[in-house]
């Protein structure tokens, strides 16, 4: 008799006897029981694979946030406006609608996150914008008190740079937030650092391989905390996931396969071009003095710089940089040995030169296994994050889910007993709740899914770029560590820029860690 026969007889016989006194209900309780007693039988049988997993990190407490950091922002976009947003200032115009948003709709906790966020005990001193009217909205948000905290402390107005390195120079500021665009990073990287400013950057670290060398030295020579703006550091699933991984739950990796699909305009970076953004407000010779190519004032550059090289680093920086971040979170790859990459401008035909579909194929030989990305801004299917063993397969987003493998050497006799089985998932773990709240455009809620805007901590909602930043502030006034510090960053620069080297060589290109260059 098998054992999956004798599990079933057992329990059969037992059930039969508690329900032998009541014969006209009897076969539905049995059928009833039967399943109660199998889900048990499978939840103990996949607890005894997990073995305990650590509980997540737990919420923020208040408590005593340590000395008055003032901090300075060059460069208030998109970004900038969410990086300051986490850091407890927005402006005005902002928090007027996130109230209207929450009074026409119970579902849009915008507000209700930002003003529950931590008061980190900082304030903003000094705006380096070369756009006029974000430079004006930078200040309004420095002395906006509907923020958290609200009252703590006395606000004023912070003081306006036009050059960057002006702002670099003053003594009333300890640490910078860099959210320019990828262009002008490395050298304001530099900058600040021998200015003995703390740095946190927006990625792509960098927009050229030498650039990213020359950072690296830097930063590791100078004394101050860098953190790298990957805030799905700070995700939830993304711990649980490492810990599954660790375990050896899902067998040896041999494929790995993550991807990025947008359908709507705003992904595809076609952003508004203002009226008011013109050569009178926009320095626009300050802003091309990085970019290897010099031309006219072009408001469609200024406002929509990611569609070309010469500002952004394409595909490979802006959004595969997101997911290998999470894959070397998970996994701690490193750089690849050889990357390999296609794609193509096929679908927005407006002058662009970074691709709008892309696909890299990364090969680690050291680890067995291969890292495959692939992406279109023409279609809007989500494929997820999958983590390919040969005992189960974890899909990793927003939530998590692991399943094991019908052919798996790990849970073979578990599955010969009917304890484990592979249609079912041997662990499924969620945070939050199944809408995506106060999400509206197809962009942000690309982004919601894949856990980038918000992370749960103990069922409560936090804002991840939030965390990000409060752990790069801790690493400040404590001397900890960041998650994301020049060692991660330097490891996602290279990375993605041997898929780009890749994409604009047409050819293989591999990294000779030895010579540490890519070739």
């Amino acid at each position: 008799m098998s054992k999956k026969k004798s599990v079933e007889n057992v329990g059969r016989r037992e059930i039969m006897k508690a329900l032998g006194t009541i014969p006209i209900l009897g076969v539905f309780f049995y059928k009833l029981f039967k399943k109660h007693a199998f889900d048990s039988i499978r939840e103990a049988a996949a607890m005894s694979e997990l073995g305990e997993l650590k509980k997540a990190p737990a919420v923020i407490t208040s408590k005593d946030p340590g000395k008055l950091l003032r901090l300075g922002i060059i460069g208030y976009g998109g970004r900038g406006h969410a990086l300051l947003r986490a850091l407890g200032f927005t402006t005005p115009v902002w928090t007027d609608d996130a109230k209207q948003r929450a009074r026409e709709n119970k579902m849009d906790k915008g507000y209700e996150s930002f003003i529950n966020q931590t008061d980190l005990n900082v304030v903003l001193n000094g705006v380096c914008d070369i756009y006029d009217t974000r430079a004006e909205e930078a200040l309004a948000a420095s002395t906006n008190d509907d923020r958290p905290g609200s009252g703590t402390r006395k606000l004023s107005t912070a003081k306006r740079y036009r050059h960057y390195q002006d702002l670099l120079e003053a003594k009333d500021i300890d640490a910078v937030i860099i959210a320019t665009p990828d262009h002008w990073h490395a050298q304001m990287i530099m900058d600040a650092v021998q200015a003995g400013k703390h740095v946190y950057c927006e990625k792509c670290m960098t927009r050229t391989i030498d650039e990213a060398f020359d950072v690296y030295d830097v930063v590791k020579d100078g004394n101050v905390k860098f953190q790298l703006g990957h805030q799905n550091r700070q995700i939830e699933t993304h711990m649980k996931a490492k810990e599954i991984v660790d375990k050896g739950i899902l067998g040896p990796i041999t494929l790995i396969e993550s991807t990025t699909n947008r359908n709507d305009p705003g992904g595809a970076w076609q952003y508004t071009i203002h009226e008011d953004g013109t050569s009178q407000t926009i320095d626009w010779e300050q802003f091309q003095a990085q970019a290897p190519t010099k031309m006219d004032f072009n408001a469609e550059r200024f406002f929509r710089w990611r569609k070309w090289f010469d500002y952004g680093t394409g595909l490979a920086g802006d959004l595969l940089s997101h997911e290998y971040d999470a894959v070397n979170q998970i996994m701690d790859l490193g750089i690849p040995k050889t990357a390999v990459a296609s794609g193509g401008v096929y679908f927005y035909k407006d002058g662009r030169d970074v691709p709008d579909v892309f696909q890299v194929v990364y090969e680690y030989p050291d680890r067995n296994l291969t890292y495959m990305y692939s992406a279109t801004l023409a279609n809007g299917k989500s494929r997820g994050r999958t983590f390919m063993g040969h005992d189960a397969h974890m899909e990793v987003g927003r939530g998590l889910t692991v399943t094991p493998e019908s052919n798996s050497t790990r849970y073979k006799d578990k599955m010969d007993d009917g304890s484990i089985s592979s249609s079912l998932p041997l662990f499924s773990y969620t945070t939050g709740s199944k809408e995506i709240d106060g999400i509206t455009s197809a962009t942000s809620k690309y982004f919601a899914k894949k856990g980038l805007v918000y992370t749960y901590r103990e069922g409560k909602r936090f804002n991840t770029s939030h965390l990000h930043m409060k752990e790069w502030i801790d690493a400040i006034r404590n001397g900890t560590e960041t998650s994301c510090n020049i060692e991660k960053g330097f490891e996602e620069a290279i990375t993605c820029h041997m898929a780009t080297e890749s994409y604009r060589q047409k050819r293989v290109v591999e990294w000779n860690p030895v010579k540490r260059q890519i070739v």
